[in-house]
């Protein structure tokens, strides 16, 4: 549960880190999200999701991990 909450700070930490240096790069992104068809977010997605979940495989193989 410790991690959890440690992990789930980090990444409101990273989320919220384009939003706060560059306010105005990030609105131009967000438009430029908006005109992607939603096929096209879900593969961004599914892929996004994958990377997380091999990252954290080789982690736990490397015995990051306790």
């Amino acid at each position: 549960m410790k991690l959890l909450i440690i992990l789930t700070g980090l990444l409101l930490v990273l989320e919220g880190l384009p939003y706060a240096a560059a306010p105005e790069a990030m609105q131009r992104w967000l438009k430029q999200i908006l005109e992607l068809e939603p096929s096209q977010l879900r593969i961004m997605g599914i892929v996004a999701m994958a990377a997380g979940f091999i990252i954290l495989l080789v982690a736990r193989q490397a015995g990051l991990f306790g």
